[in-house]
Order: structure tokens, then C-alpha cells, then sequence
């Protein structure tokens, strides 16, 4: 069988959706033939094996925000051969293509994440794209039960509608070595808040950063992004430059450790943008409590209130502040809640799971009746 994946990019770029894509395309290539299109982040377009995936990145000749402008893309889409096109979503460029030129081969949807957009803007540049591929797919899949039942867009569409929650490679999440750890706590020995992802306003690094306030604990942003100046600046002014790393990004390896050293994970973002939260369950399967925030997708469905970790509401420093300090207060409860969440990973959210359930989907499509989109 061969699948073409339609994807927004490809690792070595970093995000969720591009490190559950290249999962999927690795972990299902004893099986079938993977290729993907995505965009590349130059006007050159370079074609590229990674082990046994074919990767083609079109060239992108202006960049609009996150969203890469490939004019060739509709072209190069209309000269694959594939049995079977799943298309990441959200993925402007990647919708618009299959509108353009949208090949005869059954299709899936995965549906990511939702697109956060003024709603004329939404309803005119991206609507009847998203609209056009979701009535000719045969499935879509969203990573939890929740994002399916509360998205807008998929109210429609719902009983196509599959849950395949995401998944991650255990042996990744094993504790770092005392040799390749490297010095992270310091000597006064004080707590570690840890906070993983883009520094873009979605994520709520800024709110994280005022619910520290009074917290004598240690505060570790991994990542990079357009608001970083903006959050060293305001760290110096509220007096905590001091107990404020931005370190940027960093290694796998040195990610682990610091999995491993941090006594609470805080994923604090602010908008339906984050779906999901897949450093959750990497937090989780370093026996980490969470903290996260309701808002209303699969976020809060991963981290479950007062069985993995805490959730409160969105964009509330001082809730986000009580709840910090209420773990950090009370070791066993850290521990058994950390516990729990290292069950729940290994159950729910191993790599094994997603990739034999994505298989399983495959089979029942490519089986289904030519045409048939139900």
C-alpha cells in the first residue's frame, strides 16, 4: 500500500504534529510505503530519504506567519501516485493543494488541531478548503475523544470521526544516565518548575511566568520563539532573573534529564490552539505530575484533574500560582500523582498502540468500496 502524508513539515522542524507525523511514517514503514509532502523552509525544492520514508519538501517562496506559500505544490500533488492520502490538518497549503489537484486516492483527514482565526477570515480563506477535504475523506482521526466532540468544525462530520490518541517511544523516555546528565539543579537546591514548547503566546509562558511570583522554586522554559526576549525582559523586572533559565533548544538527551530533575511539569497554555499537549505525556512518562489548563479539547482529557496532575483555568496566574504551590508543598502527593500519570502513559499513549490502531484504520478504508466516504 502506499500512503502519501500531505504535512505542513517534516523533522528535523520541531512541533507536535511534525514529531507524531514522522512517527507514524517510521513505525509504519515495515507495512507500508510512506512519502510525504511538506513544505520546505527555502525556495528550493529537495527531495530526501529519511530511513525508509521518501520526503519531498517543496519549496516555499514567502512564509505568511507559520503558514509556507508553496505555488508548486498543487503540481507536484497531481503527479503522486498513492492508494491512500492522509492530509494533516491544520495545513493551509496543504488543503488548498488538494482542492487544486485532489488525487483519486482514498483519503483521511487528521485532524490535528483547530485553526485560531478571526472568523470572516476563517470563513473566506480557510472553511471551504477544510470543508471540500473533510466531506471527501473516509475517516478522520483526532487525537482524543474530546477534541472530536467539541471542534466546530467536525459537528458535521462526526461519525467519521476516529479517536487515535497520540503515542510515544518509552525507550526515549528512560531516565538520562548520571554521566550524560547534565548539572542541573543548583546549589540552593530549590524546586523545578519545567515548562517545555514554543515561546509563542498560545503556550501562556508568559502567564507561567507571573503565577511564579513568590514561589521560591526554580522556573525552566525549554524552547524558542518570538516572545523569548520579551520573557527574560519581564523576569529581570519582576526581581526573578535569577531563578528564570531560558535555555532554549536543547537535546534529547538533555531534554530527559531535565524531565528527570523538575518536580512539577506546566503546560500553561491559553488557547484551543493546543489540542493535545504530547509533552504531557512525556512529563508523565518521566513519573512527573502535570499542570495544565481546561480548555476544553484533548489537554485535559491527557493530564486528568487530581488523578495525573492539576487543571485550572486558562490564562490565571494566581490559579496557576495556587496550584504550583500546592504540589510543591506536598511531596507524596507529587509522587503518587506522578505514578499515576506513568500508568496512564504506558497504557494509553504508547507508540505500539497508536501505530497498530492507525494500521487497523488503514485496512479498514483501503477496504472500503471505491467512492465511499462514510
Amino acid at each position: 500500500m502506499k500512503v502519501l502524508h500531505l504535512g505542513k513539515f517534516y523533522p528535523p522542524a520541531r512541533g507536535g504534529m511534525e514529531t507524531v507525523l514522522a512517527l507514524i511514517c517510521e513505525k509504519t514503514s515495515g507495512q507500508v510505503q510512506n512519502r510525504a509532502l511538506v513544505a520546505n523552509d527555502g525556495a528550493a525544492t529537495v527531495a530526501e530519504r529519511h530511513g525508509d520514508v521518501e520526503v519531498v519538501r517543496v519549496g516555499a517562496w514567502a512564509k505568511i506567519g507559520a503558514v509556507a506559500f508553496c505555488p508548486t505544490m498543487p503540481a507536484r500533488l497531481a503527479r503522486e501516485e498513492a492508494d491512500l492520502v492522509i492530509i494533516h490538518e491544520p495545513n493551509p497549503m496543504g488543503l488548498l493543494a488538494y482542492f487544486l489537484a485532489p488525487p483519486k486516492a482514498r483519503l483521511i483527514v487528521w485532524f490535528h488541531s483547530e485553526v485560531i482565526r478571526p472568523s470572516w477570515r476563517y470563513r473566506l480563506f480557510y472553511r471551504p478548503f477544510l470543508s471540500f477535504a473533510l466531506s471527501r475523506a473516509s475517516k478522520i482521526i483526532v487525537a482524543s475523544p474530546t477534541l472530536a466532540a467539541s471542534t466546530p468544525q467536525l459537528r458535521e462530520w462526526h461519525s467519521k470521526c476516529v479517536v487515535i490518541p497520540y503515542g510515544i517511544e518509552f525507550d526515549a523516555a528512560a531516565p538520562a544516565t548520571p554521566r550524560a546528565q547534565p548539572p542541573i539543579r543548583r546549589p540552593s537546591a530549590r524546586p523545578i518548575v519545567l515548562f517545555v514548547g514554543r515561546l509563542v503566546p498560545y503556550k501562556g509562558a508568559d502567564v507561567l511566568l507571573e503565577a511564579m511570583r513568590g514561589i521560591d522554586a526554580d522556573l525552566m522554559l525549554v524552547g524558542d520563539g518570538p516572545q523569548r526576549a520579551a520573557l527574560a525582559g519581564r523576569a529581570r523586572e519582576l526581581g526573578m532573573g535569577d531563578r528564570v533559565s531560558l535555555l532554549g533548544e536543547v537535546s534529547d538527551e538533555e531534554l530527559r534529564a531535565l524531565y528527570n530533575a523538575c518536580d512539577v511539569f506546566v503546560l500553561p497554555s491559553v488557547t484551543r490552539q493546543e489540542a493535545f499537549g504530547l509533552v504531557q505525556i512525556e512529563a508523565m512518562a518521566h513519573g512527573k505530575p502535570v499542570i495544565s489548563t481546561d480548555l476544553g479539547t484533548g489537554v485535559s482529557w491527557v493530564n486528568q484533574h487530581g488523578e495525573t496532575g492539576l487543571v485550572v483555568a486558562p490564562g490565571n496566574a494566581s490559579a496557576l500560582r495556587a496550584a504550583i504551590q500546592e504540589l510543591l508543598a506536598d511531596p507524596g502527593r507529587r509522587a503518587a500523582l506522578g505514578a499515576a500519570g506513568a500508568r496512564r502513559a504506558r497504557s494509553v499513549f504508547h507508540v505500539d498502540r497508536m501505530i497498530a490502531a492507525t494500521l487497523e484504520l488503514y485496512r479498514e478504508v483501503m477496504c472500503q468500496p471505491a467512492g465511499h466516504a462514510a
